[in-house]
C-alpha cells in the first residue's frame, strides 16, 4: 500500500472499535502516525497497527468533555509534532423511543457525545491547523443526518447538526488551507449495529434487504472514502457530507 501520508499525524477517536479501528489501521498503512482516542483503555487497535509496522499510541478521552478533548489534542502535538488529519467519529446510539416518550438522560448524553463532541474536538483542533496553514477535518455523520429513522430521535438530531456544523466550518476556513467535510455512512457491520439489533439476525436481515446493494457495509468501506478526503486527491473538496451507504439514500 503505497505511504501517502508518510511523516503526518492523525487522531481518530472512537478509534477502539468498527469504523474508527478500520480508519486508525488505514490511517497507520499508509505511513501516518496515529492518536488513537477512546473512553476506554484498549490495546487491539494499537496492537494491530504495530504489528503492520505501523506507528501508533492511545489516549483516553471522553469527547463530551472540553478539558480532555483539550488535552487530546495537545498531547498529540506535543507528542508528534503537529496535527494533520482529524476524524472525528466518536458517537453513540442512544436508547430507543420515539420522539414524545425519549427521554432527557437519553437526549442529554446523545447530544453531548455526538455533535458537542464533534464541536469540541473541531475548537480544539482548528487552533493547531491554522498555526500550520493547513489540515484536513473528517466528522462521521450517518445516514441518520440526511434523512429520518423513527425511534432515534436524538441520534437523528445529532447527526444532521453534525452534517450543518460540518458545512458552517468548511466555509469559516476554507481560506486558512484547512478541509473540512463528513461522511455519512450507511449500515455498517459493527459493534453499535449489534447493539442496535441486539444480535437479532431477522432485524439484522431486514437492514440487509432496506440496502439497494443487499448487504452491510463492512468499516473498511468508510476508512477508505476518509483516506481519499484526506488525500491531496480531494484537495478542491469541502463542506461535503458524503453518504457511503449502499444506495440507501438514492431510494
Amino acid at each position: 500500500m503505497e505511504r501517502i501520508f508518510e511523516n503526518r499525524v492523525a487522531v481518530v477517536t472512537g478509534g477502539s472499535f468498527g469504523i474508527g479501528r478500520a480508519t486508525a489501521i488505514a490511517f497507520a498503512q499508509r505511513g501516518a502516525k496515529v492518536v488513537v482516542a477512546d473512553w476506554i483503555e484498549d490495546q487491539e487497535t494499537l496492537n494491530t497497527i504495530k504489528a503492520l509496522g505501523g506507528s501508533a499510541v492511545g489516549f483516553k478521552c471522553d469527547v463530551s468533555d472540553d478539558a480532555e478533548v483539550q488535552k487530546l489534542m495537545e498531547y498529540t502535538v506535543n507528542t508528534f509534532g503537529k496535527l494533520d488529519f482529524a476524524f472525528n467519529n466518536a458517537g453513540i446510539e442512544g436508547a430507543t423511543a420515539i420522539t414524545h416518550e425519549c427521554t432527557m438522560e437519553n437526549w442529554d448524553k446523545t447530544i453531548n457525545v455526538n455533535l458537542k463532541g464533534i464541536w469540541l474536538c473541531m475548537k480544539h483542533e482548528l487552533p493547531f491547523m491554522l498555526k500550520q496553514g493547513k489540515g484536513v477535518i473528517v466528522n462521521n455523520a450517518s445516514i441518520a443526518g440526511l434523512v429520518g429513522f423513527p425511534g432515534i430521535p436524538a441520534y437523528v438530531a445529532s447527526k444532521h447538526g453534525i452534517i450543518g456544523l460540518t458545512k458552517n466550518a468548511a466555509l469559516e476556513y476554507a481560506k486558512n488551507g484547512i478541509r473540512v467535510n463528513a461522511v455519512c455512512p450507511g449500515v455498517i457491520k459493527t459493534p453499535m449495529i449489534d447493539r442496535f439489533t441486539g444480535n437479532d439476525k431477522e432485524k439484522e436481515k431486514g437492514f440487509q434487504s432496506a440496502e439497494p446493494i443487499g448487504r452491510l457495509g463492512e468499516p473498511s468501506e468508510i476508512a477508505d472514502p476518509v483516506m481519499w478526503l484526506c488525500s491531496d486527491g480531494a484537495s478542491f473538496v469541502t463542506g461535503q457530507a458524503i453518504a457511503v451507504d449502499g444506495g440507501w439514500t438514492a431510494q
